[in-house]
């Protein structure tokens, strides 16, 4: 079964998947996992995002791919995004620790620990 038949059989409702077999390897794995997010959209919506993407996020080109307006791409962009939850790609610290560790990494400067040490305080 592939995802389209997934996301038509469970009529967007919420799942969790249970088994995962690891192709090749014979491994198996059972527990409750959900999905990825964009696994969770309906087909239509993976299609477009799939479009999306492919088209280097042109909205010209989905004007034209879809046969649709620019209003319409953009309430169908808009509709997306509020049903996925955002990733922080940098979360604020939450203690002094994880500032030292960032600092240790190289992903800040010293300049940029001591401003985000002093805003814990």
């Amino acid at each position: 079964m592939d995802w389209q038949e997934l996301t038509d059989l469970t009529r967007g409702g919420p799942f969790v998947v249970e088994r995962v077999r690891l192709a090749g390897s014979g491994i198996t794995v059972e527990g409750q996992f959900e999905p990825p997010q964009l696994a969770q959209l309906s087909v239509d919506d993976q299609v477009f995002v799939a479009a999306f993407v492919r088209s280097h996020g042109s909205i010209k080109e989905m004007e034209r791919v879809f046969g649709v307006s620019y209003p319409t791409i953009k309430s169908w962009l808009k509709r997306i995004a509020e049903s996925l939850d955002f990733v922080d790609t940098d979360p604020e610290p939450t203690s002094a620790a994880d500032v030292v560790d960032r600092l240790r990494r190289g992903d800040i400067s010293v300049q940029e620990a001591l401003a985000e040490l002093e805003g814990l305080r």
